[in-house]
């Protein structure tokens, strides 16, 4: 799941757990829209969350399979789901903050070499693209704050072969692209308060006070180097 691997990334996302209402679900579409009220509070509810990032595209991008038993969701589909899944979160709260990621490329090679011929036929680079331009596109035009993961993916040397452990799958160089272009969001949207992590206020600040510092029988760590991400 997208999720797990992105917050392996511990030393980049510190200061941001417990703050943020992580909204990722494994499965395609159609499943979510079944439990979308249930998994995000309504609008009335007395805590909402503060960040959503939604994903998908993957599944459904897959073309459909004969026995009707692929995720394929078809792209007019998909696209108004995504929209209803938006219309919902954009109701919450004026401070609940929407990124959306479009889905990601796939290396078809390797899924061939992983899996089978079949598989790859099924997920293709091609289909991704249209998934993704789909969902900026929609995002575009509801002013939702949106990651071209496609792109974005596809800009590092190797990509093929380093982002991914199947084909399919991100590996940890591919999760750290997702990171870095999360986090840029962060830095780069005019929200108040900001949610990027050299804005945070820093919890139980008092132990880095020198009369308790002085105390520590045991060195400080080092400060982390300074970081524009």
């Amino acid at each position: 799941m997208l999720v797990r691997q992105i917050f392996c990334c511990e030393d980049t996302m510190v200061g941001l757990r417990g703050m943020l209402y992580r909204f990722w679900i494994k499965f395609f579409q159609r499943c979510v829209l079944q439990c979308l009220s249930s998994i995000i509070p309504f609008k009335d509810a007395a805590v909402q969350p503060s960040l959503v990032i939604v994903y998908f595209g993957g599944n459904d991008s897959m073309r459909p399979h004969l026995s009707g038993l692929s995720p394929h969701v078809p792209l007019p589909e998909y696209v108004e789901n995504m929209r209803t899944i938006a219309i919902h979160l954009k109701s919450l709260s004026e401070k609940t903050r929407i990124i959306f990621l479009s889905a990601l490329p796939v290396n078809e090679a390797k899924i061939r070499e992983v899996y089978s011929d079949d598989v790859a036929e099924l997920r293709t680079n091609e289909s991704c693209q249209i998934y993704s331009e789909a969902c900026l596109n929609l995002c575009r035009e509801m002013d939702i704050k949106a990651i071209d993961l496609w792109t974005a993916i596809q800009k590092k040397d190797g990509w093929a072969t380093d982002c991914f452990t199947d084909g399919i799958h991100l590996s940890s160089e591919g999760s750290k692209i997702v990171v870095k272009e999360i986090l840029k969001v962060f830095r780069e949207a005019d929200w108040e308060p900001s949610l990027h992590w050299k804005s945070l206020p820093t919890e139980f600040e008092q132990v880095f006070e020198p009369k308790y510092l002085m105390r520590r029988p045991y060195p400080t760590s080092p400060t982390p180097a300074s970081s524009d991400t």
